[in-house]
């Protein structure tokens, strides 16, 4: 089975290039004699084991910012120009890349202009192809809805679209057609378990001068729609460090707001690229995660990270996070924009270490549980035989649905 993924990003930098790296790699370690992997992306680095067919696109875009990428183009300012030169740049590059690596199946994973691109790839060289939506993708279509109609009509032609929460299924229906809902399956990111619990991450409280023994974290872009602006609001009444990972067009922001409120136990640390131990690190050593996303937040890949190292998480009642978190039970959910809520739930859990190893303990089964690799790269890999094996397996078609309509007809007759 040869597998090629069309990917618009780095992939390090934002949650759905870390899903692609992780699940390409889960998958090959899995079917080591039955899978094989390539991917289309702007991309430098390597990964063991997966192709990377390595492009650079003459214009780069982003839906709301990608720290790797801090000077591109959201992709809703782009001219109808630019996104016809980038659409005929992802064909021609991917055709070739086609026909280097010969795949079964095409696997766009985002949408925007992508599908309509693996559509006309998949007729002409007879590939079937799949879609997968993360979200952030659906909400660039509420404020551009010029690749909709193709984005609609290559959703009627995939084998199969996938969404990475029920929340983000039911949007992509609501946007693209109720009539897709039978081949548009929920199949959420997944997460590794292999934490090393007792590792000493007594460096982080060395290097950066940390006075207080707890710490609460946020990782993430740094944009308008994560509301870290919230958080640090929110400090002036938390005794424990804060500490920030990541970066984007609020970072000027909200290092004015840490300034004006003269807080000494907020760091914003910048982005860490792929220095994955060190993040890590930083999930270990914190007590309590906050995501105070202010939009309609698809699932949160880092909320599941941090849940996989036992820390008890604090995020906002929207979007699909709520399928994650049970409020009280491995994390609380709080209102949006709300400083003094965060403070408050930050401050019982700091205060209530029993109730912090509880909360943290149930979100670490929670993540085994529900999100674990193996069982989701064996969802894709089996949906990736169903493309392959059949012609359509979501929907009849039409002529198939005329027939089965008559025999049942004439069965009523006969009796």
């Amino acid at each position: 089975m040869r597998i090629l993924y069309l990917y618009m990003f780095p992939l390090w930098g934002n949650g759905s290039g870390a899903w692609l790296r992780r699940l390409t790699q889960h998958l090959t370690h899995i079917y080591p004699e039955d899978f094989q992997a390539a991917i289309v992306a702007p991309e430098t680095r390597v990964l063991k084991k997966i192709k990377i067919f390595r492009i650079k696109p003459p214009i780069m875009g982003v839906f709301v910012g990608n720290p790797e990428l801090p000077h591109s183009k959201k992709y809703a300012k782009f001219s109808n120009q630019e996104f016809i030169q980038l659409h005929n740049y992802y064909l021609t590059r991917t055709s070739k890349a086609i026909e280097k690596f010969k795949p079964n199946l095409i696997h766009v994973f985002h949408t925007a202009f992508l599908p309509p691109v693996a559509r006309t790839l998949a007729n002409l060289y007879k590939i079937p192809f799949i879609i997968t939506t993360h979200g952030s993708d659906l909400h660039y279509f509420s404020e551009d809805g010029r690749w909709k109609a193709n984005v609609r009509d290559a959703s009627t032609r995939a084998k199969f679209i996938t969404a990475n929460s029920n929340f983000t299924r039911e949007w992509y229906l609501q946007m693209f057609g109720r009539d897709l809902a039978k081949k548009t399956k929920t199949i959420p990111a997944g997460v590794s378990n292999q934490v090393d619990f007792g590792k000493n991450t007594s460096w982080i409280d060395k290097k950066y001068h940390f006075k207080y023994p707890n710490m609460v974290l946020f990782t993430g872009r740094l944009t308008i729609h994560k509301g870290v602006e919230y958080l640090i609001k929110a400090a002036r009444q938390i005794k424990a460090e804060i500490v920030i990972l990541g970066d984007g067009p609020e970072r000027k922001y909200l290092e004015s707001l840490i300034q004006k409120f003269k807080l000494t136990n907020v760091h914003m640390l910048g982005y860490f690229s792929h220095k994955l131990g060190e993040i890590n690190d930083f999930y270990l050593r914190s007590d309590v995660y906050v995501a105070p996303s202010v939009w309609n937040e698809p699932l949160g890949l880092v909320i599941l990270e941090s849940m996989v190292h036992k820390t008890p998480v604090i995020v906002t009642r929207k979007g699909g996070v709520s399928t994650i978190v049970k409020d009280g039970m491995n994390g609380f959910l709080v209102r949006p924009k709300s400083p003094n809520e965060i403070a408050q739930k930050v401050n019982l859990l700091i205060e209530n270490e029993k109730l912090r190893f509880k909360m943290g303990e149930n979100a670490y089964r929670t993540v085994i549980e529900r999100f674990n690799w193996d069982k989701i790269a064996g969802k894709f890999y089996r949906m990736y035989e169903r493309s392959i094996q059949t012609k359509n397996p979501a929907v009849p078609s039409p002529l198939l649905t005329v027939i089965k309509k008559y025999k049942k007809i004439a069965k009523t007759v006969k009796k």
